[in-house]
Parts: C-alpha cells; structure tokens; sequence
C-alpha cells in the first residue's frame, strides 16, 4: 500500500467512525455480549470497509447497511472461533484425564449409558463409575474453568 493510499484509508477510516462509529459499537456490543470484543469488530469493520470504498457509494443508508453486515459476519466468526478454542480445550483437558475416567465419562455421555450399564460394562460397581464420574468432571471444570 502506498503512502497516499494508506492516508486516504485512514481519513475514510475516520469520517466513518464519526458518522457511523456509535450505531456500530452499540450494535457490534449487543451482538458480541462485550464492549471489548464489540470495539474490536468496529475496528475491524472500519478497516475493512475502507479497502472497499465502492461498496460504501449510494448513500448513507446504504453505507451503514453494508457496515452492519461486516459487523454481524465478524462477530460471528469470532464468536466461530472462540467455540473452537473452547471445544479444543476440552478434548485437551479429557485427553489428559487417567484412563479409567475418560472411559466412564465416554460410556456415561457420549454412548448414554447409566451407570449400571457403564458399571456392567467395565467390570466395576456401580460407586466406582460414580466415583470416577465425579472426579472426572471435577478436574475438567478445573482444566477449563
């Protein structure tokens, strides 16, 4: 990007933060559930916008409506992206987990088993399964919590 090109980006950057920034941090914060993420989507949506002026012609109205599209797309590929974070923390923390408990927590939540079934099935009683089940799920709260 050239110099001219870059202060002309920025000076757009900033005429649409004046006219629109407000509307859109309002919107981007209802929407993220956090002011902090919600300035970051303005942020981004600005940027973005930016680098297309074109798609920014036929008016105000027509401007903010395209503005408010980037901000529900990156609020959702945030959103995305953070419950992928989260889903690989978990199979972390139940890969970490000793054996004997990653198979009750598989037999008792991802096969539905009870825990007579999950106790007949792996050989132990039935306090054993609860036990392990209740360990389990306390050092994965702790892992992720």
């Amino acid at each position: 990007m050239s110099r001219r090109q870059g202060a002309t980006e920025e000076v757009l950057v900033r005429g649409l933060f004046e006219e629109h920034g407000a509307a859109l941090l309002a919107y981007a914060t209802r929407l993220a559930g956090d002011r902090s993420l919600g300035e970051d989507v303005v942020r981004e949506t600005l940027i973005r916008a930016a680098r297309d002026p074109a798609a920014l012609t036929g008016g105000r109205g027509a401007a903010r409506a395209y503005l408010f599209t980037i901000v529900r797309g990156l609020t959702a590929d945030k959103e995305q992206a953070g419950a992928r974070v989260d889903s690989m923390t978990m199979l972390s923390a139940v890969e970490s987990l000793p054996s004997e408990q990653r198979e009750v927590l598989h037999a008792l939540y991802f096969q539905g088993r009870g825990v007579a079934e999950t106790a007949a099935s792996l050989g132990v009683p039935a306090g054993t399964v609860k036990s392990r089940s209740y360990h389990a799920l306390r050092r994965l709260r702790e892992a992720v919590g």
